[in-house]
């Protein structure tokens, strides 16, 4: 039995040996969670050596054995590859991480609060924990999503707590991946952006990310304040694009006009493009929803209405869908949702990931079960995550076991297996042929032809 709480583990497991190790920047990163654990692992694939903190023993473990603790497509094997090059080890103590990097990154959450805010519990955790064993100049950088201001807070509270003063000093690099794609998104980003407050620091970071930028990755160089709105910024644009279109939607079930149509002639203007304009069941996850409602929280102390006003209204047409959602679940089923027989496709906040944090599929299924249907999910990965929110819900491996008996099936995650489904082969074992696309990709005509009934959001 591994005991995580012993360092030496790790020391004699990885050959870790403070004496011999490359004087040059070394790395930890606080935290091995989707954000932590994927840039760990890519910052070790691009030859620098890194040492994982968190406090959570049983993740540690599981992801010092070579197991990745949740899905993220290519993760896992570039996790074992930089484990046996030696480049990635992990630790539960901060002290080790101290004493190890020069450069140490902050990737823990900041889940919403009650009152909509971010809650930097544990932000202000990992840095506690740190601080009084940083005896020597190193930065620590920000990656998490925050509100503006925060890293000047923690710059002072660092200051305060370690040996080393202010000679400990705190940046921002905003992170901007997607579930799904983020090993990509960590290894060839669209652009890096650095909130520093010195050159030395600003240095440190380039040399982090000196590989990427010989690529020819643009560096964006900011004040910290600029670089924490970054991320709140462009997580509520894409918010409201989405919900923006799906505004749009409503209009189009009002007069009858398609949404789909709609969309193909605004993406064709080049000025809108056709990302971030999906009509349907709308967004969800850990990041968008929660940092569209911080970011109002923090327009709103400010006194800054129209945006706070223009944020919740963004929060309320994606919350919005999923009541649309269930009303023309409950219209096609004759007006109640009673003892009817539900297949649902795709119960993850999105394709390509585990996470059903905030899921919108997945709220839309407790609502279903809530008015008396009998619910059967089938999902490629999310299930197990689906039945530990809601365990009285039925779930299958395959699609097909999924839509046995069912009176309606709605097709609520975009998963590109689900669209390569034959209508005739659900046609064969379902109790009446009904769809709900909730997604807005499926090949209406083909399920037609097939004798189903189709409904979408987004037309009469």
């Amino acid at each position: 039995m591994v005991r995580i709480t012993e360092v030496s583990y790790y020391v004699t497991t990885w050959g870790f040996d403070m004496g011999g190790l490359d004087k040059n920047v070394r790395l930890t990163v606080i935290g091995a969670g989707r954000l932590g654990l994927t840039h760990a692992v890519c910052l070790a694939e691009l030859g620098h050596q890194v040492l994982v903190v968190d406090t959570d023993e049983h993740r540690i473990a599981v992801a010092a054995g070579g197991a990745a603790p949740f899905y993220e497509p290519g993760l896992e094997p570039l996790l074992r590859k930089n484990l046996e090059a030696g480049r990635l080890r992990f630790t539960t103590r901060s002290s080790v991480a101290a004493s190890f990097g020069n450069v140490h990154f902050l990737c823990v959450g900041t889940p919403q609060g009650l009152d909509g805010s971010a809650d930097l519990t544990q932000v202000n955790a990992a840095v506690d924990a740190l601080a009084p064993h940083l005896t020597r100049p190193c930065v620590v950088v920000g990656k998490s999503t925050v509100p503006v201001g925060t890293g000047r807070a923690l710059a002072t509270r660092i200051a305060g707590l370690a040996p080393a003063g202010t000679r400990a000093e705190v940046a921002w690099n905003p992170e901007f991946l997607r579930e799904g794609s983020a090993v990509q998104d960590s290894l060839q980003p669209e652009r890096i952006v650095l909130g520093i407050t010195s050159r030395w620091s600003e240095q440190m970071l380039r040399s982090v990310y000196a590989r990427q930028t010989e690529r020819g990755i643009p560096v964006l160089v900011m004040d910290m304040q600029c670089a924490e709105l970054v991320k709140l910024s462009a997580n509520a644009l894409l918010a409201a694009r989405l919900s923006f279109i799906n505004a749009l939607a409503e209009v189009c079930e009002a007069t009858g006009a398609d949404a789909r149509a709609l969309v193909a002639a605004l993406a064709d203007d080049s000025r809108i493009g056709r990302q971030f304009l999906a009509p349907g069941l709308g967004y969800g996850g850990g990041c968008l929803p929660k940092d569209v409602r911080a970011f109002a929280a923090i327009a709103r102390e400010m006194e800054i209405e129209s945006l706070a006003t223009m944020l919740d209204e963004v929060d309320a047409i994606n919350l919005r869908c999923r009541t649309r959602t269930v009303d023309l679940a409950r219209k096609v089923a004759g007006g109640s949702l009673d003892s009817c027989s539900i297949t649902v496709l795709g119960v993850a906040f999105k394709p390509g990931s585990d996470d059903v944090r905030d899921s919108a599929s997945l709220d839309v299924c407790g609502r279903l079960a809530a008015e008396g249907a009998r619910v059967t999910v089938h999902d490629p990965i999310a299930t197990a995550g689906a039945a530990r929110v809601l365990p009285d819900l039925r779930y299958e491996v395959s699609a097909v076991q999924a839509a046995v008996g069912a009176d309606l099936v709605m097709h609520l995650t975009d998963w590109p297996e689900y669209r390569l489904i034959d209508p005739d082969t659900f046609s064969a074992v379902v109790a009446r042929r009904s769809i709900i696309d909730a997604r807005c990709v499926l090949d209406e005509q083909q399920w037609t032809s097939a004798g189903w009934y189709f409904h979408a959001l987004g037309r009469r």
